[in-house]
């Protein structure tokens, strides 16, 4: 597609816009990773892989791998590797946090551990990850290597870290930060780096790809987690006070524990920390998150992290991705606007 076409196609979102832009790209990350996940002595990889990579999501991570090197004037053939290693590192998390998570249902569908079973989930994550280092290798960077194997280390502490953390009321917005900048943004940013290093961009410009990608991460985390308990169960495909019957200790609730007087602070800790939840509990929640702001401020932050990750684009060469990444962040908070 042409850049003017790319420009001007009315689409509904930005990710729309930029899988447009960049359809004939991401049909060759789709070939590549149709041929990398399949496996000749075990049906059962391909299975569980197609269930859960076919499910309809944006592809908004290999989206940014993409754009990232689009945008920095990359002609060559591994930016699509670096989209496909994105793609199945963000897979074999999602397989590995549900069995963790013992979740039923993901993007509207069964799980593959309730499907299959927890072995198979973890095991065919384990392969998607090492198949995630092959690509990795084939574009002969070892600059990208260290961007995304550090980013899939990161992920891994930073799931760890909100085992220990979610439901302890010790948790504060630091650690917070780190549990999202590791579940979330450490691929964001990843994968933005990578694209501008694989173009050979200059690194003031990586800089400011590595910045987008993680103030992009941490906005779009935040949001999932305001929506919890200010969104649509319609809208989110969550039911509202998911987080809270999980007893996750999401940034509203650790906005409303930090202000809790001794009567509310022993509701917490016997809620979330005890996990002795009642009838009613969830309401008397939300009267706590409003009797403290606890969710303006949560939507002040997450709008906070969104202007960053525009802010961050401004030494990026002027091109219609850019406008396109411009709009993406923007895109990320409308929901909570």
């Amino acid at each position: 597609m042409s850049l003017d076409t790319a420009a001007q196609t009315p689409a509904a979102k930005p990710h729309e816009r930029l899988a447009s832009f960049l359809a004939d790209d991401l049909v060759a990350v789709d070939t590549l990773i149709r041929a990398r996940m399949a496996s000749e002595h075990a049906p059962r990889i391909p299975e569980v892989t197609a269930h859960l990579v076919e499910a309809g999501g944006k592809r908004l991570r290999p989206m940014l791998t993409l754009a990232a090197a689009r945008l920095c004037g990359y002609g060559g053939p591994y930016h699509v590797h670096l989209a496909a290693t994105v793609e199945f590192i963000h897979t074999a998390t999602l397989l590995h946090d549900d069995v963790v998570d013992e979740s039923e249902r993901r993007r509207g569908r069964p799980t593959a551990n309730l499907l299959w079973d927890n072995k198979s989930s973890v095991l065919v994550g384990d392969y998607l990850f090492a198949r995630s280092f092959q690509l990795m290798v084939e574009t002969g960077s070892l600059r990208v290597l260290d961007i995304l194997a550090n980013a899939s280390a990161t992920i891994s502490e930073g799931e760890v870290l909100q085992l220990t953390a979610a439901q302890d009321l010790a948790t504060d917005e630091a650690i917070y930060l780190k549990v999202v900048r590791g579940k979330t943004a450490a691929l964001f940013s990843a994968a933005t780096e990578a694209g501008g290093v694989i173009a050979g961009a200059d690194e003031a410009v990586v800089s400011a790809l590595h910045t987008y990608g993680d103030a992009l991460g941490i906005s779009f985390q935040i949001v999932d987690d305001l929506l919890d308990y200010a969104g649509s169960a319609d809208a989110t495909g969550k039911n509202i006070g998911d987080d809270f019957r999980e007893r996750k200790l999401t940034l509203p609730l650790i906005k409303a524990v930090a202000r809790a007087d001794d009567t509310e602070r022993a509701f917490w800790v016997r809620v979330i920390e005890k996990g002795d939840q009642r009838d009613g509990d969830l309401e008397h929640a939300m009267s706590l998150l409003a009797r403290h702001a606890a969710l303006d401020e949560t939507r002040a932050e997450a709008m906070a992290w969104a202007a960053r990750a525009k802010d961050a684009l401004a030494p990026l060469p002027d091109h219609p991705l850019r406008a396109m990444l411009v709009d993406l962040a923007d895109y990320v908070v409308a929901r909570i606007n």
